[in-house]
């Protein structure tokens, strides 16, 4: 019997989305397209809110592709599935957060897997590399993102060189939100889920839209496509029943109770 490569689990509004492929969690084509196919679901299922990534084990997180698949015939530029390399990296419309919880080594595309998630969360033995360098290729989504979440020559030093560093360091630079004991690691993840699942998701759905539009427009640019509503999320957010909710909940002193619609 083949063992799926992915496995799932629901806890409330929360999905749990683990890579278990031993002997280090690496990404082949195969792990790659249902990795899409598990996130697409995620973000069209209205029960979901909140995703938390995390892989088996203690030692690796994920090292990025799979080379003995390579060397087998799984071709580098082959059919990644849905979302790309990894399910995340070119999932269009995934306007729901994503908790990565790094349980050991995350390089090369294993890392940019991690850069694909709203926050990250790193055990303390967790290290990160980008070591793509060294075998003359080039980490190609971590080379458009990097130098945008921490200081440019850093980001640069890390493309150029390849080096390792470890989860305090990703820390300092703000790669990682928080660095946790390996044991805590989990119940932190799912706390933060937790409470993210207990928020407004059209207003989430907002914030992702607004910050990924923006990414390379002129702040007035940005700011006239949400106050004339050309983005569909906000647009659905600005008619919701859960947008006059929140002014009745707070008029009323309580406790909001969001729908989601």
């Amino acid at each position: 019997m083949t063992t799926s490569p992915i496995s799932t689990a629901r806890e409330g509004a929360v999905l749990i989305v683990t890579l278990n492929r031993p002997k280090a969690n690496a990404i082949d084509l195969v792990t790659s397209r249902v990795m899409g196919e598990v996130f697409r679901d995620y973000r069209d299922d209205p029960d979901l809110r909140v995703a938390v990534l995390t892989a088996t084990g203690d030692k690796f997180f994920c090292p990025g592709w799979d080379l003995k698949a390579a060397a087998d015939g799984d071709a580098v530029d082959g059919d990644y599935g849905v979302g790309g390399f990894g399910g995340l990296q070119e999932l269009r419309g995934m306007n729901k957060p994503v908790i990565a919880a790094v349980n050991g080594i995350a390089c090369g595309g294993g890392l940019e897997l991690a850069l694909s998630a709203d926050m990250i969360l790193a055990a303390d033995h967790a290290t990160f590399a980008l070591p793509e360098i060294r075998s003359g290729t080039v980490a190609d989504a971590a080379s458009v993102k990097l130098p945008k979440r921490i200081p440019y020559h850093i980001a640069m030093e890390l493309l150029l060189t390849g080096r390792w560093f470890d989860a305090q360091e990703a820390h300092r630079w703000g790669l990682v939100n928080e660095v946790l004991p390996a044991d805590a690691l989990m119940g932190r993840a799912m706390e933060l889920a937790r409470l993210i699942a207990s928020g407004p998701p059209l207003v989430y759905a907002a914030i992702k839209e607004i910050v990924r539009d923006a990414e390379d427009s002129k702040f007035q640019d940005a700011m006239n496509r949400i106050t004339q509503r050309q983005l569909q999320s906000v647009d659905i957010l600005y008619s919701s029943e859960d947008q006059l909710e929140g002014a009745r909940a707070f008029a009323e002193k309580r406790d909001p109770v969001w729908k989601g619609r």
